[in-house]
Parts: structure tokens; C-alpha cells; sequence
């Protein structure tokens, strides 16, 4: 079984400067990606709202950016994905993947969070060619186009609000008669005069020729099918934390996001977790980058602490 001082699961945002900061501490953190190397951002198409890049770039360049300084200052990466971890007896912790078998003195987990997908043809074929999860982050590209949005939560109306800023219509398509947004969301939303409602509704099918074009949809009483011409689909039915492999092993609030203090310290001492697995709200690169700053200089701090009483014990005893 391998030994390491600090493991990180996962790569996105977050655990990419989890790895950049533990490097620099001389941690010589090993990184375990994940399915993506770069988490979300590398389906990101375009980031233009990352600072330092004042004429933007690609997802998939940001995340190779980030890897590369990390891979600088000693982190190592390995492509493979955890599928178990016992943290109840740790430190060290075991953790488990497809290929090997660690155990670590110290873990940052970084799993980010998924957001659920329509599971419709054409929907995976089309992700960042018309087909987002993220209006902060691709609104801008749809300026004077036609976008349809899925849902008819707090995020479908706040990101439909958002994306008229830039798309001439709006079209909010929902299975319901009403919303379940709240009041003062539903309240703007039906004021704006670019948002239009289709109610009782689903997207069956996603259409286009290299980029969205149209979407099939079906109501859900009568069965009658309509195809609607759009440049964009914006699904907002929800997120999961990529929390599974953890069930039973950290504290986690009734929606499986690892609950977490203001120093990024789970209920697990020794154990940080940081990005969007632990936070619902802002789901952002910026966000993400600044938690797993702080996930790393506590964990350097609290392995610090933990070795110094180890030196010191001897010393009382005697």
C-alpha cells in the first residue's frame, strides 16, 4: 500500500490549487483526478470570467494551465478515480481507486459536484456547443439569440433573468403548471418581457448540425410533440455532489454536500474539503480556486501542529 502525506481527489478548480499551494508548503501532494481532469471546466467551451485573462480562454487551456503550475512545485496527478475511503480510524486514511490502494496522513477532497442531466438525445453530443449548465459562465456568448431554459426552480428563473442580458427571448420550458421558484424570482421573471413560459412540458430531444439548433418537446398530458427553433439549452434541474464513494464516512448535509467550518475542516480532522462538493451556492472558478487555497493552508497548518506535539512528546514524557 502506498503511503502519502497529503492526497487530493479530484482536479477541477479547487483541487488544482490544493495542489499548487501543498506543493509550495514541499507536501509533494499526490492528486487523484477523476473521470475529468479539470473537473467541469474542461467541458467549458469558453471562460471569460476568470481574472488574468483579459481576452479569455478554453476551459480544457485553463485547466492544463493550472496542472502545469501545480506539476512545477512537486504535485503529481494520476488519472484514476476513488471508489472508497475509510476515514473513521484514520489518520492515515485508506483510499481506494480502480488501480491502487493508498493511505494518506492528510486528505483535501475536491470531487466537485454534477449537474443532473436531461438524459435526452443529443444532449451529452451538444455540451459547450448550445448545450450549458452554466448562464454565468456562457451567457455572454448568446448575445442577440434565442435560448430555451429547463426548469422551474430558484436557478432556472435567476439564470433565465441573467441570460437576458444577452439573448433577444428566453424561453422557460417546465414539466409543472406553476412554479416552484420563490415568489419575488417568479415575480421578475414573469415582468421581463423577453422571458416567454411553456408550461407542463419536456424536452424530449435535442437537435443541431455541430451546434444547437432546435429541441423537440412533449407535453406531458396530451402527448402532443412541437419542435422549437433555439441557439441554446440551459438545464437547470438540479446538482449532485459527486459525494457517493463518502456515504457513512463524513458529515454531509440531506443533500450529500460535505459539511464544512469557515478553515474548509470537516467533521474528520485531518480531512478538508473544498469546491463544490461542499458548496451549493456560488459554483464558480473563482470561488472554487479561493476554497481550495484555504482547504491547503489549513491542512499544512494541522499537519504541522499534529507533527510538532509528535516531537514534543518524548521530551514531556522525560
Amino acid at each position: 500500500m502506498q503511503h502519502e502525506r497529503v492526497i487530493i481527489i479530484g482536479s477541477g478548480p479547487a483541487g488544482m490549487t490544493a495542489a499548487l499551494y501543498t506543493g509550495r508548503a514541499q507536501l509533494n501532494p499526490l492528486v487523484i483526478t477523476g473521470t475529468q481532469v479539470g473537473g467541469q471546466i474542461s467541458i467549458t467551451s469558453e471562460v471569460e470570467n476568470y481574472p488574468g485573462f483579459p481576452q479569455g480562454t478554453t476551459g480544457p487551456e485553463l485547466a492544463e494551465l493550472m496542472q502545469k503550475q501545480a506539476e512545477l512545485f512537486g504535485a503529481r496527478f494520476v488519472f484514476d478515480e476513488v471508489t472508497e475511503v475509510r476515514l473513521t480510524d484514520g489518520p492515515p486514511f485508506y483510499v481506494k481507486t480502480y488501480g491502487a490502494e493508498y493511505e494518506a496522513d492528510s486528505l483535501i477532497i475536491t470531487a466537485g459536484a454534477s449537474p443532473r442531466r436531461l438524459g435526452v438525445p443529443g444532449e451529452e453530443l451538444l455540451i459547450g456547443r448550445g448545450v450549458s449548465y452554466c448562464a454565468t459562465c456562457d451567457g455572454f456568448f448568446f448575445r442577440g439569440k434565442k435560448v430555451v431554459v429547463v426548469g422551474g426552480g430558484d436557478s432556472a428563473l435567476e439564470e433565465g433573468i441573467f441570460l437576458t442580458r444577452f439573448a433577444d427571448s428566453v424561453t422557460i420550458i417546465h414539466r409543472r403548471d406553476e412554479l416552484r421558484a420563490g415568489a419575488t424570482l417568479q415575480k421578475r421573471a414573469f415582468a421581463n418581457e423577453k422571458i416567454n413560459f411553456i408550461w407542463d412540458t419536456i424536452v424530449t430531444e435535442i437537435h443541431g448540425n455541430g451546434t444547437v439548433n432546435a429541441v423537440t418537446t412533449m407535453h406531458v398530458h396530451s402527448g402532443q410533440q412541437n419542435r422549437i427553433e433555439t441557439d441554446g439549452v440551459f438545464i437547470y434541474i438540479g446538482h449532485y455532489p459527486n459525494s457517493k464513494f463518502l456515504e457513512g464516512q463524513i458529515a454531509m448535509d440531506e443533500h450529500g454536500y460535505i459539511i464544512t467550518d469557515e478553515y474548509m475542516r470537516t467533521s474528520v480532522p485531518g480531512v478538508f474539503a473544498a469546491g463544490e462538493i461542499q458548496d451549493p451556492i456560488y459554483r464558480q472558478i473563482a470561488t472554487s480556486v479561493g476554497q481550495g487555497c484555504a482547504a491547503a493552508i489549513q491542512l499544512e497548518r494541522w499537519l504541522s501542529e499534529r507533527e510538532d506535539v509528535r516531537t514534543a512528546a518524548p521530551e514531556k514524557a522525560g
